[in-house]
């Protein structure tokens, strides 16, 4: 398994062990080099958004994976977490639906979690 698919699946279990919404993964590596995957979810709150972010960045550290950059965790309101083959977005509700990332990657390959089980 390839690096930046062994992280999107730590990544999904850590966001759902976390109770994760709407969990999407967008496959760009054919229209941007800026990673291969993204990883799109939301919180209820901003306790849990951190929470997810918490998780993620603890999986995947015991993994041996470090963040090249996160930001927006003091707000909780969008937090993009960059480990260089995939990037995580952890959204708070509102802010999701006003960015709608989904539509802006739509050139991406939508794929099924259950790919990554």
């Amino acid at each position: 398994m390839n690096n930046a698919k062994e992280m999107t699946k730590l990544a999904i279990k850590a966001l759902e062990d976390k109770k994760a919404n709407d969990i999407r993964i967008i496959d760009i590596q054919n229209i941007s080099v800026i990673a291969d995957y993204f990883i799109i979810t939301s919180g209820s709150n901003k306790n849990q958004v951190q929470a997810m972010v918490d998780n993620v960045s603890e999986t995947l550290g015991r993994a041996g994976y470090e963040p090249r950059q996160v930001e927006g965790y003091a707000t909780a309101s969008w937090i993009l977490m960059d480990y260089n083959d995939i990037i995580v977005h952890i959204f708070s509700e509102e802010d999701r639906l006003f960015y709608d990332l989904e539509r802006i990657w739509r050139d991406g390959k939508q794929i099924d979690i259950s790919a990554f089980e």
